[in-house]
């Protein structure tokens, strides 16, 4: 077994002057850093009185899985000999709340992968299982994330 490890620095930037004095009183602004990227500007969800310009954890929960499967995809392709030529993922999730608290209740990704050869079309679809198996982010949640894949070959 090999552990690895994530570090980042998250610094809330809320603060209007008065701190958690009222619910309205301050913003659900942060900052995410990880040395050597780009800092990600997060927020809540508006509904929850976040900045709909910044990105929400949900969204970002969404976002990884979304990504996980796209790297564990694509290893799965060269492992089967799929020449994958382009992916594009739209993504779903739906959430779940109850009083204070929630949970996500699904993810559906919606793959669309470009490949060069006809005959392996049901090859790719079929490794989406896979990938799925191999994904480390989809193997630690606690919900179904499914996979509407579309396929398609690229033209000579």
């Amino acid at each position: 077994m090999t552990d690895h490890h994530y570090a980042l620095h998250l610094t809330w930037e809320g603060n209007r002057g008065t701190g958690t004095s009222g619910y309205r009183d301050y913003a659900r602004d942060a900052r995410l850093r990880a040395e050597g990227k780009p800092d990600l500007l997060g927020s809540a969800d508006p509904t929850f009185r976040g900045d709909a310009s910044r990105w929400n954890p949900e969204e970002l929960l969404v976002a990884a899985l979304s990504q996980c499967h796209l790297l564990s995809y694509l290893h799965s392709a060269v492992n089967h000999g799929i020449v994958v030529t382009a992916y594009d993922d739209s993504p779903v999730g739906s959430m779940s709340q109850v009083g204070q608290g929630g949970h996500f209740t699904s993810v559906t990704l919606r793959p669309r992968v470009t490949i060069t050869d006809p005959a392996q079309v049901d090859l790719a679809r079929e490794i989406h299982a896979e990938a799925s198996r191999n994904c480390f982010i989809a193997a630690s949640v606690n919900f179904p994330v499914g996979h509407e894949p579309v396929i398609e070959v690229a033209s000579a």
